[in-house]
């Protein structure tokens, strides 16, 4: 049974960060320890919500805690997404050295939660840098989405070459592995997204239909369940396949029901066996 650390944020409703990522893991047979960055009512698209930001000393505090339990040789990963502010990202990597010192085998997948296409930079002043000198460098896996792939690499990526050398770029400064949701380049036919991964054994493409929703939750949702497949395949291709298969069931059920939230409890045997499988092709 795979152990992964999960240190991000938390809703008491719906399904964001830790609300949306260890559900997955656990139904897929996943021991997840799970630290709470920051602790909301709901998602902040809402434009209200109530709860508090954790101080980076809790952080530290509950992964000391879990050390004292002499486990921490147990964990096969570190998994982190919304880190609230930056100095809960710097306790965020001193865990993931502790973790990596009691396990040299484990691995660190970064979901580098800066902002989006559209939307631009939603988090706090210090965040992008952080994740530019010290989370990006210190991730074996790391997640962007097109408009953080584009700000981490400080390249376009208009096209699949540019998303390619973006990766390369990304890659030169640590992470192996490099999974990009949201990617829509010239080359993406009208009514479908991209999903690239590359890693060691090569480069990767799945194209979906692009459903119509928007909603919080499915790029932790997604990273999640790639580290999963990637940690127990070691295949960047069959990790691609099998999360974006399952991601595009749990929106496909949750569009059709017309929700404002994932519906990850009802859509959770995507998760098992999705009912439709994209193949990833190499690029």
């Amino acid at each position: 049974m795979p152990h992964i650390l999960s240190i991000q944020s938390h809703v008491a409703y719906g399904h964001v960060g830790n609300a949306s990522a260890v559900f997955p893991l656990q139904r897929l047979g996943v021991e997840v320890w799970a630290i709470n960055t920051v602790e909301f009512s709901n998602h902040t698209g809402y434009g209200a919500w109530r709860g508090q930001v954790f101080d980076a000393g809790l952080v530290s505090d509950l992964v000391a805690g879990i050390a004292d339990r002499g486990v921490l040789g147990r964990c096969d990963g570190v998994l982190s997404g919304y880190m609230g502010a930056a100095d809960i990202g710097a306790a965020i990597v001193d865990a993931v050295e502790r973790v990596k010192s009691a396990n040299p085998k484990a691995l660190y997948c970064c979901d580098p939660v800066i902002g989006d296409v559209g939307r631009g930079i939603f988090v706090r002043p210090g965040i992008p840098e952080f994740m530019c000198e010290r989370a990006v460098p210190a991730a074996d896996i790391i997640t962007p989405n097109h408009f953080e792939l584009e700000l981490l690499s400080g390249r376009k990526a208009t096209s699949l070459a540019d998303a390619i050398a973006a990766c390369d770029a990304l890659h030169r400064i640590g992470p192996k592995v490099i999974l990009v949701t949201s990617l829509h380049t010239q080359e993406t036919p009208d009514g479908f997204i991209d999903l690239v991964a590359s890693g060691p054994d090569g480069r990767f493409l799945v194209r979906t239909p692009r459903l119509d929703v928007s909603l919080n939750g499915a790029g932790d949702a997604i990273a999640a369940l790639f580290f999963f497949h990637h940690l127990s395949t070691g295949s960047t291709a069959a990790a691609l396949s099998r999360a974006a298969s399952s991601v595009f069931g749990l929106l496909e059920r949750t569009e059709k029901a017309q929700s404002r939230e994932l519906l990850l409890v009802e859509a959770q045997e995507e998760f098992v066996a999705p009912s439709r499988l994209f193949t990833a092709t190499a690029i």
